[in-house]
């Protein structure tokens, strides 16, 4: 029996993996790298080591450290989480010879799946369906076709291509990628599917011969061939469901397969299916097949590790429906470009569960309100699962509870996943892996821009109220009341995409009446600054952190939550990130024009141009990594470069100039 488990990873994996632990007794061992030293999970475990330095590959990926913290702590086992080192075949090796018990496949299946390319050729020999595939791009002969990391995965090292001159730059590309992310440059080329959807098969094995299928999950819908969506069962044609089960546990049995894995395929809009990769590993996705079978995963993952035979002697039938969506610190606007800095609020209403089976929504978050989102580890934060008795109700109650989550400080892809849920296409089950290319209108913000001047209004006579409430005197005085009607309160705040809001509202002797304005010179006709002008809005009521207002006839609720000099304000109709700017703002040194500045902290990976080069709009400049993924930096304009200040190698913050661009030169 297993006394004492180590987690070898961090976030919501670690924090998952000990609930079930709590719940049977088990004790519990963390491990931390300087960064997460605050961090929930390390707080929740029984004990914890330090892994010194920040960066995985310093800190989670030494196998050495790791299996020093097991030794330190006496712990007797070992579970790998999901990632890198839970498809590393050497770990699972030095984890049994130290004589410790791995919670996870052997290490023969794990090396048998980890090559890709290998594993390609060892099951299709067991009959399961294979695309074409080349190691040599220029054998490559279909287009279009993907690239593709032979070791990890996680959409790292992934590149579409459709044009062959291209192809050359997407393998030099991926395999960078890859290198970083796995230690393992290797590529390789297989055919891509148009329309295709990503459909997967949980199997689970024990040591007494038995490979199960425990259902299926669709997890078409991705960004940088990275899962967002996912959920169980997957919408099906008919008989593809018994023969997708058929073949995940043809694979698992060609490998003697012990433990949880997931065996992936492309479902084509034929109905054909094809392998795409088996992860050795428990899934991100997990939760919404416990959702549905009403088993615990990694209750089941310790079980098998001590020997037991699984309790589940065939695929269970599927009750209800249950999706999930990963909630990620980035900015989908931007190419999803990741996100870093300071949670002030993480709340999400209605959670009845977290980490374990959970009927309704289950919240598995890898943060809290103060956590600090940096650059060295994926962007994820949580995942939010919803099952309900339907396919439509579980989308239903996902969506409005995240439309409703207070989510703030760091830019999330909240209000896409929102638009997705809610989408017609989404709803009729129409999805593909190309579902976000496709429909382009879900990147748009769910709040209106016409309501955007509504919540800088809220914002400006929360403060106000705020403001009154901590008045040493006259603190019954109508706040924002004067003498003069004629002239309005003035406040002005900056959005997060660098606009410009000025509020001005006027309160009458009772406090009724508020207005606002978009336009800084007041010219505008609509401002409503002559005092006979109707309100634009009346104040119902105004408190620090919550606003009453009645809009043409409907009265809104809007909370406001302030932290520092930024304002969250959340309403019905969406959420908003503003600015409160200083009345006298202080002089700044102005930049060069053409400046390139950093979106976030990270690493200059490679200089493509030199000083002095003419480029074209749209070149790649510089290649910049940060949250283990390239961020292309490109010219915005025909230009020369006129100064590259930042080597490669090179680490930069949040607003450092990586290149100028001098506009002016262009032939």
């Amino acid at each position: 029996m297993i006394r004492k488990l180590l987690v070898a990873n961090r976030g919501e994996i670690a924090r998952r993996v000990f609930a079930t632990c709590r719940a049977l007794g088990v004790a519990t061992v963390a491990v931390h790298s300087d960064a997460d030293a605050d961090a929930p999970y390390v707080a929740e475990a029984d004990e914890a080591v330090r892994l010194p330095g920040n960066t995985p590959v310093e800190t989670y990926l030494r196998v050495d450290l790791i299996l020093d913290a097991a030794r330190r702590t006496g712990a007797d086992a070992v579970h790998p989480g999901y990632g890198f080192l839970a498809e590393h075949a050497g770990f699972a090796a030095a984890v049994t010879d130290a004589g410790l018990t791995w919670v996870g496949p052997p290490a023969w299946a794990i090396a048998a799946m980890g090559d890709k390319i290998a594993a390609k050729e060892l099951l299709a020999g067991a009959g399961v369906p294979m695309l074409p595939t080349w190691t040599d791009g220029d054998a490559v002969t279909d287009f279009p076709v993907l690239v593709k990391a032979s070791a990890g995965g996680g959409g790292r090292g992934m590149r579409i291509v459709r044009d062959p001159d291209d192809l050359p730059t997407a393998v030099d590309s991926a395999r960078r990628e890859a290198a970083a992310a796995f230690g393992d440059g290797t590529v390789f080329v297989e055919r891509y599917v148009e329309r295709g959807r990503h459909v997967e098969v949980q199997i689970f094995g024990d040591t007494h011969g038995t490979v199960v299928a425990l259902g299926e999950r669709d997890c078409s819908i991705q960004r940088r061939h990275q899962k967002i969506v996912e959920e169980a069962p997957a919408v099906l044609p008919d008989g593809v469901r018994e023969r997708l089960h058929a073949a995940a546990v043809a694979a698992g049995r060609a490998v003697e397969y012990v433990g949880a894995g997931t065996v992936e395929f492309l479902l084509a809009p034929t109905g054909e299916f094809f392998f795409l990769e088996m992860n050795t590993r428990l899934q991100v996705e997990h939760p919404v097949t416990e959702a549905v079978t009403g088993l615990d995963l990694v209750r089941l993952q310790l079980l098998v590790a001590e020997g037991g035979a699984l309790p589940v002697p065939a695929t269970p039938p599927a009750d209800g429906h249950a999706i999930e969506v990963r909630l990620c610190a980035e900015d989908p606007t931007q190419g999803f470009r990741p996100a870093t800095g300071t949670l002030h609020r993480f709340a999400v209403p209605g959670v009845a569960g977290a980490f374990t089976p959970t009927r309704g929504l289950r919240l598995d978050s890898g943060v809290t309100t103060g956590s600090t989102v940096g650059v060295h580890y994926d962007s994820m934060l949580a995942k939010l699962v919803a099952w309900a008795p339907t396919r439509a109700e579980a989308a239903r109650s996902l969506a409005g509870a995240l439309a409703r989550a207070e989510l703030h400080g760091v830019a999330t892809n909240r209000d896409l996943l929102v638009r997705v849920l809610r989408s017609a296409e989404f709803g009729a089950a129409q999805v593909d892996t190309g579902f976000l290319d496709a429909h382009p209108e879900v990147f748009a913000p769910l709040l209106p821009a016409d309501l955007l001047p509504v919540a800088a209004l809220a914002a400006a006579l929360a403060g106000a109220a705020a403001r009154r409430a901590a008045a040493p005197v006259l603190a019954g005085l109508p706040s924002g009341w004067r003498n003069v009607p004629a002239v309005p309160q003035v406040v002005r705040y900056a959005t997060t995409t660098g606009d410009e809001i000025e509020v001005r509202y006027r309160l009458d002797r009772s406090g009724a009446l508020a207005y606002w304005s978009t336009d800084p010179t007041g010219t505008d006709p609509t401002t409503a600054d002559t005092p006979d002008a109707p309100p634009l809005v009346a104040l119902v009521s105004a408190a620090p952190d919550r606003v009453l207002l009645d809009v043409a006839g409907v009265r809104r609720v809007l909370r406001v939550h302030r932290a520092g000099s930024a304002v969250f304000v959340d309403g019905p109709d969406g959420a908003a990130e503003l600015t409160e700017l200083p009345r006298f703002p202080l002089p700044r040194a102005a930049l060069a024009v053409g400046s390139l500045l950093a979106p976030l902290p990270g690493t200059v990976t490679r200089v493509h141009v030199g000083a002095g080069q003419r480029v074209a709009a749209g070149e790649l400049l510089l290649t910049l990594e940060a949250m283990k993924l390239e961020h292309p930096v490109l010219a915005p304009t025909d230009g020369v470069v006129a100064d590259l200040p930042v080597p490669a190698g090179g680490q930069v913050e949040t607003g450092a100039v990586l290149a100028v661009v001098n506009p002016e030169e262009a032939p």
